[in-house]
């Protein structure tokens, strides 16, 4: 690997990092008792609100709907996915340093699994959370689920759901790039290297 390609392989590392400085992705809902709307963060390590009130909200919400209160401590993947962005970001780093370019493309497929596996896990828990419905709930109509979307907007009786990526979710798109590109450019390189000691 050549100074472009080690540094583009450290950017690469330490893009991940926003995940854990912005929110990895955000739900926002409206209702009628909240038309300024409620905005829950789900980061990497923690889930939040636009502000210290609206977690309460949406359990207020799914109390009335009967879902289960949303709390972090619920969520073993918030425990754990913390150090597997650490151990990427190292070994990120570690592959830079090492200038082994190969090792590029494994780091880049296991971050793409990695991230596919995420996102399957939070459908997964957006399907729990809107389809285990509480029989005692004091709002109840017969074959209604409350699963929010996964990507976009979506109408839950009076209630308008949207969900976006947030910032942190960029730190893996530009790691992604920052690694592509470095493996492009190292593959390249070598090539050229290869031609010159066969002319």
């Amino acid at each position: 690997m050549n100074k472009l390609s080690r540094l583009l392989m450290f950017l690469a590392a330490l893009s991940l990092g926003l995940l854990f400085l912005s929110p990895m992705w955000k739900i926002y809902l409206k209702a009628p008792q909240y038309p300024e709307g409620l905005e829950m963060h789900i980061w990497v390590n923690k889930i939040s609100g636009s502000s210290e009130s609206v977690l309460q909200n949406f359990n207020i919400l799914n109390h009335y709907i009967g879902m289960e209160p949303i709390h972090a401590e619920s969520f073993a993947e918030l425990k754990i996915m913390p150090y597997i962005v650490i151990a990427f970001m190292i070994t990120g780093a570690i592959i830079a340093l090492a200038g082994k370019w190969k090792l590029i493309l494994y780091w880049v497929i296991l971050l793409m699994i990695g991230g596919a596996v995420g996102v399957l896990d939070f459908y997964l828990w957006l399907v729990k959370f809107g389809t285990n419905l509480s029989p005692e709930a004091p709002i109840k109509v017969p074959g209604m689920t409350y699963i929010p979307p996964l990507l976009g907007r979506k109408q839950l009786l009076n209630f308008e759901a949207l969900s976006l990526p947030s910032t942190g979710s960029l730190g893996i798109l530009l790691a992604l790039i920052f690694a592509a590109i470095a493996y492009y450019v190292s593959r390249k390189n070598k090539s050229k290297e290869q031609t010159l000691i066969t002319t």
